[in-house]
């Protein structure tokens, strides 16, 4: 089956589609992305739209907890915002039921995540780990919880897939493995070949959004860079929605 080059795929029709990258705990840049969108809606004014989060709301940035929060307030008031599930948020979740100090989370960003919430967490010191692992599963709301263990991990509009790291090259999209979904790298940035539909994700931080003939990362490290950025697809035009802090 052909592949879909990005300068010949399209969106649904009479639906503009806004894909974020990562957000990592920048509850300020993502407030100020929903309110440009909001924006450009009212600009555009299409018939219909939809608002797809590629992943990663926690750790490593100051406001794990307030991104939640505003994303379980969001997608429950209008069915037409999307969230998908990245490597960190399935890390959160893990660490929440099984607590591991040398996991993804006690490594990579979850101090933060767990300072979001009131819990001062050191992975360095067992005793004191074991009891703030605890006092942060107990801080967690149950509305995040169900928020992120309903994650979806793709979605496809028009000639675009969206998740969160990438795919498998060679498989078919609805025969993907969730793991590569949020995890690959390497085997899919280095693919050329054009895939059955243009792949929008995020996962791996680029100073500047990456356009190629197959995939489009809109990763550009929000939580360190202080720039957030988002794919716009409206029909066969495609632009770049950027906010920084």
């Amino acid at each position: 089956m052909p592949g879909i080059h990005y300068l010949d795929a399209r969106g649904p029709e009479g639906t503009v589609v806004y894909a974020i990258g990562d957000v990592h705990g920048r509850l300020d840049l993502l407030a100020e992305m929903h309110a440009q969108i909001v924006a450009d809606i009212m600009r555009v004014r299409p018939s219909d739209w939809r608002i797809v989060h590629l992943g990663d709301y926690v750790d490593r940035g100051p406001e794990s907890k307030g991104v939640l929060e505003f994303l379980v307030r969001q997608t429950a008031a209008d069915a037409r915002i999307l969230s998908l599930a990245g490597n960190h948020d399935i890390g959160f979740l893990d660490f929440l039921a099984r607590p591991d100090p040398d996991g993804l989370f006690a490594r990579y960003g979850g101090v933060q995540t767990a300072w979001s919430y009131g819990i001062m967490l050191d992975p360095g010191a067992l005793r004191g780990f074991a009891v703030s692992s605890r006092a942060l599963a107990a801080a967690v709301p149950a509305s995040h919880k169900d928020f992120l263990r309903a994650l979806k991990f793709s979605v496809s509009l028009g000639d675009f897939f969206f998740c969160h790291a990438g795919i498998r090259p060679g498989v078919a999209l609805d025969a993907q493995d969730p793991l590569d979904l949020i995890w690959i790298r390497g085997d899919f940035h280095r693919h050329e070949e054009l895939h059955p539909k243009v792949v929008v994700h995020g996962h791996t931080p680029v100073s500047e959004p990456e356009i190629c003939a197959n995939r489009v990362n809109v990763d550009t490290g929000a939580f360190a860079s202080g720039r957030l950025t988002a794919l716009v697809i409206d029909g066969a035009e495609k632009r770049l929605l950027t906010v920084e802090a």
